[in-house]
């Protein structure tokens, strides 16, 4: 919800009009991939073993015995579906850019975890969070809002992209022992706790570092000095990962971090609403 938020936000800020049509449509067919990707990781990493009774996050419905993988894996395939439907009207309105940011995104809702090439088994879940919840939503959302592709949309991407890889740093941090015992060769697994704690340090700091360049280069003191409202959870998550080893108090600071997202994307739309 955030970077569409975002890039609908820097639509009105670029062109001072909302197509609030298209607005919906992009924001609910992203939500629709979002569920579609929840579920194809919920079924396909229990059937490759690394979600056991031992998981340390919150309670998945493949893994706790609820549904099967089988319909669990159904019902990702029914909103990627919902997903494609919802984006007719975008296709129609912005023609093949829509439809060459949409299919990449449908096969990464299940080429995330699943396929030749899981991205999260190989340690390139990280990449995918920024290019996709950060440059492709964000640049995508203001392109079907303008029907152009502005280079301010880039850097809200980039800030919005870096945010929303906290979210599987700390989880990936949080299950480092798990995935190592199941193949799951995330950042954390590959180079250890550290360097994922210097990760999430990092990807919480320079998104700020980032609305620097707003200022300097836009003259736009709004878009860097109103998302600062998001350095205080941002502070809580970093020295909450530095303080406490692997377990399930990180559970608290994915939320915290999820809420460092919003407060993000409150004081960006507040800049680009306020001028």
């Amino acid at each position: 919800m955030v970077p569409v938020a975002v890039g609908v936000g820097l639509s009105w800020r670029l062109t001072g009009n909302v197509e609030w049509l298209l607005a919906v449509c992009t924001l609910t067919s992203a939500t629709a991939i979002q569920i579609a990707t929840n579920f194809f990781n919920d079924a396909i990493d229990f059937t490759k073993g690394t979600d056991t009774g031992e998981r340390l996050g919150p309670q998945r419905v493949t893994q706790s015995g609820l549904f099967s993988p089988r319909q669990v894996i159904i019902a990702g395939l029914i909103m990627a579906v919902v997903a494609v439907l919802l984006s007719l009207p975008m296709v129609a309105a912005r023609g093949w850019p829509v439809v060459a940011i949409g299919l990449p995104s449908l096969y990464f809702a299940y080429g995330y975890t699943g396929g030749p090439l899981p991205l999260a088994y190989r340690g390139l879940g990280d990449l995918f969070v920024v290019l996709f919840f950060g440059f492709v939503a964000v640049i995508g959302t203001v392109f079907v809002q303008t029907g152009n592709w502005f280079a301010e949309a880039v850097l809200a991407g980039l800030q919005v992209g870096m945010l929303s890889t906290v979210l599987i740093a700390v989880n990936n941090l949080r299950d480092i022992d798990g995935d190592r015992v199941s193949g799951k060769r995330t950042l954390a697994v590959r180079f250890g706790q550290g360097m994922a704690r210097w990760e999430i340090t990092l990807l919480c700091l320079l998104p700020h570092v980032a609305g620097v360049v707003w200022v300097l280069w836009k003259q736009w003191n709004g878009a860097f000095l109103l998302p600062l409202i998001a350095v205080l959870p941002g502070v809580v998550v970093t020295s909450g990962v530095w303080r406490h080893p692997p377990g399930s108090v990180y559970n608290k600071f994915l939320g915290i971090a999820a809420a460092q997202l919003l407060l993000f994307a409150l004081g960006f739309i507040g800049a680009c609403c306020l001028g």
